[in-house]
């Protein structure tokens, strides 16, 4: 029977080798990592062809898993923006002196051995293992099927580099695809500190329904953009294109517009051959639906329930027609899953009114959800876009990849 037992006591071992491997020498091999991504790339392509062809062209997935040379140079360059950001690990968060002359210190300190799972994108496996080299941690990921090769030729480069510089290859592993052995990964309380599931609504709620290791999530992104009535009608209709269509199969890009019904002709007739250029599937409520009709939109249905609350990952997106913002909140609080959110508006008191009201991760005034990304907010990468509250909320990136830690220097005390 295939166990992964031995693979995770290869991590947990390698959690000294990297937690004390010097800055300096943390920094010098990401700069390395970036530079042999790069020299890889026509070899990189390969493999990840091998993982394309497998893939049906209708499959949404499928743009979530290619990468290109443009996509690999850029993530390149995001390893060396990590390798350039602070080591968030070591930090002095508090000192002070007892009145019994115990000194007493909280410092900051890598969590150990991150399991991550995920799906379809290959690019998660060079971000989470330089996100985790930085900060002095050792990282096990599990990748899904669809990525097999070019998870496993990323990984080989990453575990090349890091024998380059004598640091213990086991620092960075790729556990089989066999879904039988997830429920190993999810029980291994001895071997793994914290597991972070990065994929689709289903993954995210059995890692949290079955995991013994306590789990950061990343969840699924329902994203709105309201149009309030005092919206630059011309400017809102750019905003929804680009987070629609920019990159339709990630997590903050548009699922559902909010048009306010005074505003909501003339929005639409702006909207309209925007997304056709785009051949957008419009799912419309019963007031959406003849404002999109009467533009003659090629790509129209009457929008169900379903439509709503839903992540479409394509492109796809729902419509719906509002009476005023306070029926807008009303639907972002029943069908947002937390994670970005978007009013158009020029009336700075219904703005602030939105940012204050809305419960995500991120919510943003006259801009596209598009922005919430680790490597847009200056964080070099992320693992993932957390939509929970504990520990880290948001780009889940370098400077949440820590705990911390009590250290107490004494000379002889006893407590009486």
């Amino acid at each position: 029977m295939q166990t992964i037992q031995p693979l995770l006591e290869k991590a947990k071992q390698a959690t000294v080798s990297i937690r004390t491997l010097p800055d300096v020498q943390k920094q010098a091999l990401l700069r390395q990592l970036a530079q042999s991504v790069i020299a890889h790339i026509p070899y990189i392509i390969i493999e990840n062809k091998k993982d394309l062809d497998r893939m049906p062209d209708e499959d949404p997935k499928k743009d979530r898993l290619l990468l290109t040379d443009a996509r690999l140079r850029s993530l390149a360059e995001s390893v060396l923006e990590i390798a350039g950001l602070p080591d968030p690990a070591n930090e002095l968060v508090l000192e002070k002196h007892l009145d019994n002359g115990l000194l007493v210190q909280k410092k900051t300190v890598p969590l150990g051995v991150v399991g991550v799972i995920y799906e379809s994108r290959p690019n998660v496996t060079v971000d989470v293992a330089a996100l985790c080299i930085r900060s002095g941690n050792v990282c096990v990921l599990r990748g899904g099927t669809d990525a097999f090769h070019s998870n496993t030729y990323l990984v080989s480069l990453i575990q090349q580099v890091l024998t380059d510089f004598d640091a213990d290859k086991n620092a960075v592993q790729l556990l089989p695809t066999d879904r039988a052995l997830v429920a190993d990964m999810l029980a291994a309380v001895k071997y793994i500190d914290i597991i972070i599931p990065r994929g689709s609504q289903q993954l995210i709620e059995y890692v949290r329904e079955n995991s013994r290791v306590p789990v950061i999530e990343t969840g699924a992104g329902v994203c709105h953009t309201y149009v309030e009535k005092t919206a630059d009608l011309q400017q809102a209709a750019a905003i929804v294109t680009n987070a629609k269509v920019s990159r339709p199969s990630v997590c903050n890009a548009l699922d559902t517009v909010l048009v306010d019904q005074a505003v909501a002709a003339r929005f639409i007739d702006l909207l309209a051959p925007m997304l056709a250029a785009y051949a957008v599937d419009v799912y419309a409520d019963p007031l959406a639906y003849p404002l999109l009709a009467s533009t003659h939109y090629p790509h129209l249905f009457a929008a169900q329930p379903e439509d709503f609350g839903k992540e479409f990952l394509s492109l796809k997106c729902s419509i719906k027609v509002v009476p005023d913002t306070q029926a807008a909140l009303a639907h972002i609080r029943e069908h947002s899953s937390r994670h970005s959110e978007a009013i158009i508006s020029s009336n700075p008191a219904v703005s602030e009114q939105f940012l204050q009201e809305v419960d995500a991760a991120a919510v943003y005034v006259n801009a596209s959800t598009r922005f919430t990304d680790g490597g847009v907010f200056g964080l070099g990468a992320e693992i993932g876009i957390s939509t929970q509250k504990l520990h880290a909320r948001g780009p889940f990136a370098l400077e949440k990849l820590v705990t911390e830690k009590w250290f107490v220097y004494g000379n002889g005390q006893i407590r009486e």
